[in-house]
């Protein structure tokens, strides 16, 4: 408590949104103040209408794939099941959702400031849709090995009933492990600094600015790391290792590269949410190492989401073959 009262009067004059509690005679901080990238007004408004343009394509490319699986009855399979719906499209809206607004905000208004309950919410929602979209990437490499692996029993292994058992599983493990975490993170005092060195509320960032120790929430965070981040990683690396084994016995080169064409897509988002998101959540928090964290923090927070569908669309030849039969409908029809 004394460490507390003497961190607030030491910051109390310089931060205006730390005000005094009356009743224990400290003080807490009411908001964050975002940094952000840069304090360079031309690269902000070049910043701004990057992030906006990644943000409309994310949109889109998200909403597009949804449109189109649902259209097209080729693509009501389980490895679509899990790109639609309530999934990774769906899903990847909702986590660029939860941070690009705010950053477009801070960028166009140069209001850097976040509320104390808006920035647990933003925590609370990137944190949870960054865990769902780990499960759900191990899951879809289950699904990929039993593709390769045993697809005589395919449609019997992966059906309905499985595949909705196995996404809402992912949702409510990441909403949970979500809320223990920022649970424990937001009882921790804070008693400025206010000055978040991030462009979003994340939790290795906030933890710097608690005014108390914070190895046991650090520890929590490690622990649902390995949990939600570190298993299904190994998931994919033992399912893949299977695949591997069973495209390697494929006589056909025709054969091995249909099997490759199916697996491509899938592992090029793998390696860049993982690569990552695994950096970023599995080491201990460093104040020193923020300003590269915020930069990792935009490739699983907003390219990720934005490749999503690109990377799906184009690798994916039942995709293509949709969009080709679209446009050959729409040719004759304007014939």
């Amino acid at each position: 408590i004394h460490q507390q009262v003497i961190c607030a009067l030491r910051y109390r004059g310089k931060f205006p949104y730390i005000q005094e509690m009356a009743a224990g005679n400290q003080t807490t901080v009411t908001k964050f103040i975002l940094l952000g990238f840069s304090i360079n007004p031309q690269l902000e408004v070049t910043l701004s209408v990057l992030f906006l343009l990644m943000y409309l394509l994310t949109l889109v490319g998200n909403l597009g794939m949804i449109i189109l699986i649902r259209l097209d009855s080729r693509l009501h399979t389980p490895m679509y099941f899990f790109l639609s719906h309530f999934n990774l499209s769906f899903l990847d809206i909702c986590y660029i959702s939860t941070n690009v607004p705010q950053l477009l905000v801070n960028l166009s208004t140069r209001r850097r400031t976040i509320s104390l309950p808006g920035c647990a919410a933003q925590m609370y929602l990137s944190l949870a849709f960054g865990m769902t979209e780990c499960l759900m990437l191990g899951v879809m490499a289950y699904d990929r090995y039993v593709a390769i692996c045993h697809p005589l029993h395919y449609t019997i292994i992966m059906n309905q009933k499985l595949c909705t058992q196995m996404a809402a599983t992912c949702w409510i493990c990441s909403l949970l492990s979500s809320m223990v975490i920022n649970v424990l993170t937001l009882r921790l005092p804070f008693c400025g600094p206010n000055t978040l060195n991030h462009y979003f509320c994340e939790v290795p960032a906030v933890l710097t600015l608690a005014c108390t120790d914070t190895s046991l929430t650090e520890m929590v965070v490690f622990i649902f790391s390995i949990l939600i981040v570190f298993v299904p990683f190994l998931l994919i690396i033992i399912s893949y290792g299977r695949i591997l084994s069973a495209i390697l016995r494929i006589h056909s080169a025709r054969g091995r590269a249909k099997a490759f064409s199916t697996c491509g897509s899938h592992l090029t988002v793998v390696t860049i949410f993982y690569g990552t998101a695994i950096f970023t959540y599995m080491r201990p928090t460093s104040k020193s190492s923020l300003d590269r964290d915020k930069v990792i923090a935009v490739f699983y927070t907003i390219i990720t989401p934005m490749l999503n569908p690109l990377i799906y669309s184009l690798r994916n030849q039942e995709v293509k073959g949709f969009l080709r039969r679209v446009r050959i409908h729409k040719g004759s029809s304007n014939c």
